[in-house]
């Protein structure tokens, strides 16, 4: 039937001769096309036809297609942690099903605090101990959040480092239980937070000492060198006791401890404690000493008890911190720490001050290890000297900035604490 139809369609050509006028053009013969009605309808049929057929089943392709590609790009994630934790034999942590993590956190009833690599729950273990299970949300890293985490904190163990209990990775779930801080974040207790404990500057200093050992054994005391690029207060934990460990390891990188690194494509850490190494080249390459800046900021916020950045500032020469403080201690003018600061006390913030004050210099190669530095803090103020005023040299373009967590605060992202009440 089609084909006796389709054979039926045809050109017609008719030859007409057409009067003649004159004799030059009695012979003009014309050539005219013509198609019936009935060919005409047909082939308006056949085309909506076949346009319905595409409509009809290319929709459902295309749909298919956006599927099978939205698995393979998730599948590619699950299996590159997958393949991690399978090449991982030395690992401590305890590896926990998603139904585990449930009754751990019996339904993921206590929320302590949100951030930028996930949502943190308070859980209870099964031996009675408290912890605080960071529940995870969509990396945008194919997984190397969690990968950094487990790989570097997953096998080591420090008193000034934060303890991984166990993990969680089943398909798309991913989860880390660690210890449980009941006393939450430094950052609390550092810009007068409500229900914060006021914090004597000897447990300031031991707090940062306790820092500075932690960030020492992390480039020192590993097999790998572990690079944080994230220090600052609220990535600081503070147990029962207010011991110091350092936390959040999403943005860490591991490195041979011959100090060669591989350079970074994008800066990373949070905004106003990045090294300027991350953001310029020309200050110098890469290396633990973005640590060791970080750390500086840190205690000079410890110090003052306040953003190193206060745009709210009441004389506009203490906007930023470090570069006033310096000035004071240059002129040999006392800072101001309470008006019932004891003599011992106003020592131990200047020495807070001036090891800050060492640790943030431009260049990489000005600033001690964090060696020098739990030394320079456990010894005496009168061994140090004030180091030149910090410069920053701005004549070179930034290198890009990446965004994983991380945290250029804002993943800029903020980092969750393991910790109560942490927001």
């Amino acid at each position: 039937m089609w084909f006796k139809v389709v054979g039926q369609i045809h050109w017609s050509f008719a030859i007409q001769r057409l009067p003649a006028k004159d004799t030059l053009h009695s012979d003009r013969c014309e050539f005219s096309f013509c198609i019936s009605p009935y060919y005409l309808r047909f082939i308006s049929f056949l085309f909506a036809l076949l346009h319905g057929l595409k409509v009809v089943c290319g929709t459902p392709c295309v749909i298919v297609f956006l599927i099978y590609k939205w698995r393979r790009r998730h599948l590619s994630v699950y299996d590159t942690v997958e393949q991690f934790l399978q090449g991982q034999n030395n690992l401590m942590p305890v590896r926990y099903s998603y139904s585990d993590i449930r009754k751990i956190t019996r339904g993921f009833k206590d929320k302590l605090g949100e951030g930028g690599f996930g949502t943190v729950y308070k859980g209870k273990l099964r031996s009675g101990r408290f912890a605080a299970v960071k529940l995870l949300g969509k990396s945008k890293a194919n997984g190397q959040d969690f990968i950094n985490e487990v790989a570097t904190i997953g096998r080591i163990h420090h008193t000034n480092v934060v303890r991984l209990i166990g993990f969680c990775a089943e398909g798309s779930k991913r989860a880390l239980v660690y210890d449980f801080m009941p006393n939450g974040s430094l950052d609390r207790h550092l810009f007068s937070r409500e229900g914060s404990i006021s914090l004597s500057w000897q447990k300031l200093h031991q707090i940062s000492l306790g820092v500075a050992r932690g960030i020492d054994y992390l480039h020192l005391g590993c097999d790998m060198q572990i690079l944080h690029f994230d220090i600052k207060p609220h990535n600081i934990l503070l147990d029962e006791n207010f011991t110091p460990k350092v936390s959040d390891f999403g943005l860490a990188r591991l490195y041979p401890t011959n100090g060669s690194i591989t350079s970074l494509t994008a800066a990373r850490g949070t905004i106003g404690y990045m090294a300027p190494e991350l953001f310029y080249k020309n200050i110098g390459r890469v290396s633990y000493k973005a640590d060791v800046y970080s750390f500086g900021m840190l205690l000079l916020e410890m110090a003052g008890k306040r953003k190193n950045v206060n745009a709210l500032a009441e004389n506009s020469s203490q906007i930023y911190w470090p570069y006033w403080v310096h000035d004071q201690v240059s002129d040999g003018k006392a800072i101001e720490i309470g008006d019932d600061a004891t003599e011992e006390e106003s020592k131990i913030v200047k020495k807070m001050i001036m090891v800050g004050l060492w640790c943030i210099q431009m260049k990489p190669m000005d600033r001690p290890t964090m060696k020098n530095v739990v030394e320079m803090l456990e010894g005496d103020l009168e061994n140090l000297q004030l180091p030149p005023k910090p410069v920053l040299n701005l004549d070179e373009t930034p290198t890009n900035i990446e965004g994983e967590s991380s945290s250029l605060s804002g993943e800029s992202t903020e980092s969750t604490s393991l910790v109560e009440n942490a927001y």
